[in-house]
């Protein structure tokens, strides 16, 4: 049964298993029980399983109320259980209740209500054990069905979402019969940092369910479009959540728009677009109600009424503020991780909402700030709020900012404003410590004290506008400084205004300089006064004269669009912590090697014209070695064996590349090894088994038919994931099909009995027997003779 929840808080348990004991519980049960918790679902089952009374107890009807969905195990005596009967009863009950319908028999017989349980329960389509080939195929298919309904690509929506539930009642009120006879938009607008967002992902995770084929979420669409081919991204996004199909390729808006209008009035769709503010926008995305197919909800959020009337929305709904009860809730969990104040700090903590206007940006980023700190404390902060205007939001937030304990934390907060917004966790944090900083702590508190989000999901750096704009305001200075004594410039203009009319000084840390739709050409000798340059951002830009003239206290050299054949010897940077050069022209990366023993980052992908990597003797301590999407690119250099601390190594797409050095299977360091779309690769050695710390090996979309048998050798791969032409997916349930490939391909070349040694642990690293594992797949073992160490020894019928 599915939920209609709007909040996933309000579930206690996953999956309800419904058994009758006496005929499951200690075999088929117990099994799926186990399978499900491997897979991270949690399930309720009833460890006593005695029929306590004729009556089901109110523990189990709370236990079946809030789980999301039950899952029904009808055994040849379960009917003859009446607490089975009662539980199925209860069970049918709640679905009917949460689709507001009504199970007949209401209070009357309980024999008739049986009957209409047993009798609805029959209607639905299960999963008969008689069509499969094992019991072990069963049970996969089962998690794998659960895993889909339970997970259903919800969101996350706030740690706290105090209010929320109201809100997406209010919007919910919106959608009947009626309306969905035809395609729906409804649109969020308020204020930034009012939660149109928050209740954007709430609305989505309840009505989602409904769309479970077709859904889209485009997140932070204003940040995401800047430019022609950002939005063209989107498309793709777009288009591959609602056709459910592989992201391809779109060559231009115009091509995307017409795919769109194409395919969209088929199918009924769910959407959601985050913080639009540009009719562009809604032209390249949602164009018109003709686009989509009656039953369609759009929802738009944004800051500009004004474009919800120029799509036509249906309802405009505004996001007020919070009212006081609710903010006083939100503000006590971020202040003293509880609903309400502590009993000293009852009217300071009115006092402090007050000021918060009811924004749960403020109330959750004072909250943060003030949490654990002293009543003196709270009162310095109490005089600062009162000085200041009840409409200038920035200034209420700047009091955290203020109240972080040294310039270090300032300083990385100022670079994420400026630099490394939506930009990953693990790269910044690389590239912040290489400027001195102690990131990943610094990080670590600004995520505490809700100046940054941190995207779980894809491991980026977030903040809310309002905190960047903040950030950069107190860059610009107050009065404002001229631009030349700004520690920081990102403002385009502001940026070639400095460098053209060479004004720069020893003041500027960091630039950034996007000029991707036109020539743009800077004389080196702009950056010669500034010697405390730290971050440099320059896209698609050619630079004349010497390279010299830039600071060698560069960590940051961030340049897609490099316009030369190689790196010349004069852009030698010896503590250049990363260097990226997307979409370069580069040939060759260096002529003769460069000593760079502080770069832990080289990316050097979608260059078309680089014909092999560089020497790596001179790079010892590159962590992560990124060449995605290189066609040209022939040669991985034989001294990558060398890199004792390599992590990662992504060669995805480089369609030229035919083998790798043998020397690469010696990283023991290695985590990911990415090889998929290299179309020409056929093989990889046994000797990948010395590659034992890798958990992620990734080979779909290449020539490889022979997979290395040693791979199921490696400890730490067997809780990983694996891909290969044919086989994707966790290690544990791909390692069982590659060792059947293994089979085939050794029955090839004549040899027979196949003999296939995997050393492993125990049975339970499958998630299931071994036995029945290899059996589930087309291996039909004789026998399985135990060898030193926990290895097996698998010998196959032909």
């Amino acid at each position: 049964m599915a939920s209609s929840s709007s909040s996933s808080s309000s579930w206690t348990y996953d999956l309800f298993l419904s058994f009758r004991g006496e005929d499951t519980r200690a075999g088929f049960t117990s099994e799926l029980y186990s399978a499900l918790g491997r897979s991270g679902i949690h399930a309720f089952m009833d460890d006593e399983g005695v029929e306590r009374g004729e009556e089901i107890s109110a523990s189990l009807l709370q236990a079946i109320e809030r789980s999301r969905i039950a899952l029904v195990i009808l055994s040849p005596d379960y009917a003859s259980s009446r607490w089975c009967l009662d539980e199925l009863t209860g069970t049918y009950g709640e679905a009917m209740k949460r689709h507001e319908l009504r199970l007949g028999g209401g209070g009357g017989c309980r024999v008739l209500r049986w009957r209409q349980a047993l009798t609805e329960i029959s209607n639905l389509s299960g999963f008969d054990s008689g069509t499969f080939r094992s019991e072990v195929e069963l049970l996969d298919t089962i998690v794998k069905d659960v895993l889909e309904k339970v997970d259903a690509g919800q969101l996350f929506v706030a740690e706290r979402p105090v209010g929320i539930e109201s809100q997406v009642r209010k919007l919910t009120s919106k959608l009947s019969k009626k309306t969905l006879t035809k395609a729906l938009i409804i649109g969020l607008w308020g204020m930034g940092g009012v939660g149109k967002t928050t209740v954007a992902k709430a609305f989505y995770n309840t009505i989602g369910r409904t769309f479970r084929r077709a859904r889209s979420f485009l997140a932070q669409i204003r940040e995401n479009s800047k430019h022609s081919n950002d939005l063209v991204n989107l498309q793709e996004q777009l288009i591959s959540d609602i056709i459910n199909t592989e992201v391809f390729k779109i060559p231009n808006i115009d091509r995307g728009i017409k795919i769109l209008q194409e395919r969209l009035p088929h199918i009924k769709a769910f959407i959601v677009l985050d913080d639009v503010d540009s009719v562009n926008q809604l032209n390249a995305l949602c164009g018109s109600l003709e686009w989509f197919c009656p039953g369609s909800i759009i929802v738009i959020t944004t800051r500009d009424l004004h474009l919800l009337s120029v799509i036509r929305a249906d309802h405009k709904y505004k996001m007020e503020t919070m009212n006081e009860i609710e903010s006083l809730e939100l503000f006590s969990w971020h202040a003293f991780k509880q609903k309400a104040p502590l009993e000293n700090f009852i009217e300071l903590s009115k006092n402090v909402v007050a000021y918060c206007g009811g924004l749960p940006l403020a109330l959750e980023v004072l909250g943060s700030y003030l949490f654990d700190r002293e009543i003196e404390e709270w009162e310095d902060v109490l005089s600062k709020l009162e000085r200041i205007p009840n409409d200038e939001i920035q200034a209420k937030l700047k009091i955290s900012f203020d109240g972080l304990k040294d310039d270090m934390e300032k300083n990385i907060f100022l670079d994420i404003c400026c630099f490394f917004i939506n930009k990953d966790r693990n790269y910044a944090t690389h590239i912040l410590n290489g400027c001195g900083f102690n990131a990943k702590i610094g990080i670590t508190t600004l995520i505490e004290r809700c100046l940054v989000n941190f995207n779980r999901k894809n491991n980026k750096l977030e903040m809310h506008d309002l905190l960047r704009d903040m950030g950069r305001e107190i860059i610009c200075g107050s009065p404002r400084k001229d631009l030349e004594d700004r520690s920081r410039l990102w403002f385009q203009e502001d940026v070639t205004e400095v460098l053209m009319q060479n004004t720069g000084t020893k003041v500027i840390e960091g630039i950034s300089l996007k000029k991707p739709h036109e020539v743009c050409e800077i004389d080196a000798k702009a950056f010669k006064a500034m010697r405390k340059l730290r971050l440099l951002q320059l896209e698609y830009v050619n630079l004349e004269g010497d390279y010299r003239h830039l600071s060698n206290k560069l960590r940051w050299l961030c340049w897609p669009g490099f316009p030369l054949k190689s790196i010349p010897d004069s852009l030698y940077q010896k503590n250049l912590v990363a260097i990226d050069f997307k979409y370069s022209n580069l040939r060759l990366v260096w002529k003769k090697p460069q000593l760079l023993q502080c770069l832990t980052i080289l990316i050097l992908s979608h260059s078309p014209y680089l014909r092999q990597t560089p020497d790596f003797t001179n790079l010892p301590n590159l962590e992560k070695l990124v060449l995605k999407d290189c066609p040209s690119l022939k040669i991985v250099h034989q001294s990558i064996g060398d890199l004792k601390k390599i992590i990662l190594v992504n060669l995805e797409d480089c369609k030229c590349l035919r083998v790798l050095p043998r020397s690469i299977y010696k990283l023991k360091s290695v985590k990911t090894l990415i090889l998929s779309g290299c179309s020409l690769l056929d093989h990889l050695e046994e000797d990948i088994e010395q590659m034992e710390s890798m958990t992620v090996l990734e080979a779909d979309n290449t020539a490889i038919t022979v997979v290395p048998k040693s791979l199921v050798r490696l400890e730490a791969l067997k809780h990983g994931y694996v891909s290969f032409p044919g086989l994707k997916g966790r290690a544990q349930d791909v390692f069982p099909s590659l060792i059947w490939l293994s089979c085939q391909a050794s029955r090839y070349v004549g040899g027979m009995p196949i003999t296939v040694s995997i050393q492993w642990r125990n049975d339970e690293t499958f998630g299931c027997p071994v036995w029945d594992k290899l059996r589930g797949i087309g291996i039909h073992a004789k026998h399985i003779t135990v060898l030193i160490r926990g290895s097996f020894c698998i010998i196959c019928r032909s």
